[in-house]
C-alpha cells in the first residue's frame, strides 16, 4: 500500500472552523486509511475534530493531506474535493 498525498488551498472565508472541521472529520472516518492533515508545520489526525481545529487553517492556507491504507487514494481525492467545494458552501 502506497502513501497518497495531495495539497489544496482553503477557499472558504473563515477557514477550518467548527462546521468544516466536523465535515472533514466525518468524511475522513468513512475510510479505513490513516489520514494526516498538515498546515505549515502543524499536523493533525484527519479523524480528530480537536486536532483539525487546532491547525488554525484560515482562508488561502495550503493544506497537505496524506493517507496510508487500502482506500488512501479515494480518501485523499474525496477530502480534497470537500475542501475545494468550500465544504458545500460554508463560509
Amino acid at each position: 500500500m502506497a502513501e497518497v498525498t495531495a495539497e489544496t488551498k482553503i477557499l472558504n472565508k473563515y477557514g477550518f472552523h467548527v462546521r468544516p472541521s466536523t465535515q472533514f472529520m466525518q468524511k475522513a472516518r468513512e475510510y479505513t486509511a490513516n489520514i494526516i492533515v498538515q498546515v505549515d508545520d502543524v499536523t493533525a489526525d484527519g479523524k480528530s475534530i480537536m486536532q483539525l481545529m487546532a491547525l488554525g487553517a484560515m482562508q488561502d492556507s495550503t493544506v497537505k493531506i496524506t493517507a496510508d491504507g487500502p482506500d488512501a487514494e479515494e480518501a485523499v481525492s474525496s477530502l480534497v474535493q470537500l475542501i475545494q467545494s468550500r465544504f458545500g458552501g460554508i463560509d
